[in-house]
């Protein structure tokens, strides 16, 4: 595996991964809301999701889902009802800052780190569409001649540092600009917003198609 190779890989990883998405919008609403302390736990519970969705491509779960029309169905409707239940979580949830856990005081309650872990995790490994994108990455970057274990550590090391930190960024922009939570409208329709924007990932979701091959 050249250097060449490797750069290639890390720009197109680079890009996947700082367009918005529901690990994203995790980290944002985590680092605004309790800091950038529980960003890192679910930065961390997100990267740890990808390592399994990579190890699962290689294990050729991806191809199986690509060949599963069930399969495809069943996962991909799990990830989005798991989408669902985090928007809706937002949007019936008491609108106080407080209890949002949006206030510039930091007094607001800050979730158990294994929640914060837990939760990314649960969103990265219940969409089939990350699997389906290493599946299709993966084999352009291999080495056919070279060990495939060796390659598949070094890829996904690369996958999972950008993406940590890019999550880990979002946090802090988002933390710095805390003070707009402490408004109350602010913070209300926030809160409608990022519901919102969750469901709206998991509509997505639903209307994902498996690959034709």
């Amino acid at each position: 595996m050249t250097l060449e190779t490797l750069l290639t890989f890390s720009a197109v990883a680079g890009i996947a991964i700082v367009s918005p998405g529901p690990a994203t919008l995790l980290a944002v609403r985590n680092g605004s809301a309790f800091g950038v302390h529980a960003a890192i736990w679910s930065s961390l519970g997100n990267v740890s999701g990808l390592f399994c969705v990579s190890a699962a491509t290689l294990l050729g779960v991806g191809v199986l889902l690509k060949s599963s029309a069930l399969l495809f169905a069943a996962v991909k409707t799990l990830g989005a009802l798991y989408l669902f239940y985090i928007g809706l979580r937002q949007l019936l949830a008491r609108t106080s800052t407080a209890n949002a856990g949006i206030d510039a005081s930091a007094s607001a309650t800050v979730p158990a780190a294994q929640r914060l872990y837990r939760e990314a995790f649960l969103v990265a490994t219940t969409n089939p569409k990350a699997i389906l994108f290493f599946t299709a990455l993966f084999p352009q970057f291999i080495d056919a001649h070279a060990p495939l274990l060796a390659q598949f550590l070094v890829l996904t090391g690369i996958f999972m540092a950008i993406s940590f930190s890019s999550l880990v960024s979002y946090a802090l922009v988002a933390r710095r600009a805390r003070h707009l939570f402490v408004q109350p409208l602010f913070a209300r329709w926030g809160k409608r917003v990022v519901g919102s924007v969750f469901i709206a990932f998991g509509a997505a979701l639903l209307t994902l198609r498996r690959p034709l091959s």
